[in-house]
């Protein structure tokens, strides 16, 4: 039986054939980020759907008890205002700070990072994929205890159009946040730790009224990235907000955004590579 060369069949010439021993074939080139990210999107939102559901509504009737706490405690002016947007944003921090900061710590411990490592997909679409999704699961519990909080304390609902700057921005700055610490973290135990310390910062420090609180605390309320969304969505509840003020904040959370994710991406390139 003769042999008939590929060349002969496929009308190629044999000098455009790459050479066997030349080394390892060529790799397929690497998916394109905005691709990527759609599809690790979709699939992390359609893998924690189930999951998380349960979760939301415990971080909705976290916020909405504590604002009828806080109810027979603040009668209305600044601290009402506080309280509401505290509690608002709280839900984001639950979901997109403390949850995340468990999901990437159980994927680092169980080896789950090798999976996303060998896929083709750069670095930066599995983290803002993740993030992506578990901000998203925030848009009707901050909706929700942000109506509720009005009608509890008389608050006008004119401006909570604002939420949909305030529920992206501070989701994308605290799910930053969250996948760093899980990424970091050397343990899982300690990533859930960190996540749940950060929760309960958001907690503290969001929902009570900054005049209330000591001197050195402010401070550190300064540097927590979800107090820029709370006062940004306070502001929009004053007869004449100001809106240079409110961008102000918003901007605030967006450049947080933007440097905790890339940390977060960094520290994911560095664990996949263990």
């Amino acid at each position: 039986m003769s042999i008939v060369p590929v060349e002969a069949v496929s009308g190629r010439a044999a000098d455009t054939v790459e050479p066997v021993d030349g080394g390892p074939a060529p790799l397929a080139p690497r998916a394109r980020l905005l691709p990527s990210l759609a599809a690790v999107y979709r699939a992390q939102l359609s893998r924690a759907r189930v999951a998380r559901i349960p979760l939301l509504f415990v971080a909705t009737f976290q916020s909405v008890g504590i604002m009828v706490l806080m109810r027979g405690v603040v009668d209305g002016g600044d601290e009402a205002r506080a309280v509401v947007a505290g509690s608002s944003v709280l839900v984001v921090a639950f979901v997109a700070l403390n949850l995340l900061a468990q999901y990437f710590g159980q994927l680092r411990a169980s080896g789950g990072l090798d999976h996303y490592a060998t896929l083709p997909v750069p670095p930066a679409a599995v983290v803002l994929g993740a993030a992506g999704a578990y901000a998203s699961f925030t848009v009707p519990g901050t909706a929700v205890t942000a109506v509720t909080g009005s009608v509890l304390f008389d608050l006008p609902l004119t401006h909570l159009w604002v939420l949909v700057a305030v529920i992206p921005l501070s989701g994308a700055a605290l799910a930053g946040l969250g996948a760093a610490l899980g990424l970091l973290a050397p343990r899982q135990e300690l990533a859930t730790l960190l996540g749940q310390l950060g929760m309960s910062a958001a907690l503290l420090l969001g929902v009570l009224p900054a005049d209330r609180l000591p001197g050195p605390v402010v401070y550190a309320r300064d540097l927590l990235p979800s107090t820029y969304g709370v006062e940004a969505l306070a502001r929009t509840f004053d007869a004449h907000p100001d809106w240079a003020a409110v961008g102000l904040d918003l901007a605030v959370c967006a450049a947080v955004g933007v440097v905790s994710l890339a940390v977060a991406t960094r520290a994911y390139r560095r664990a996949a590579v263990r």
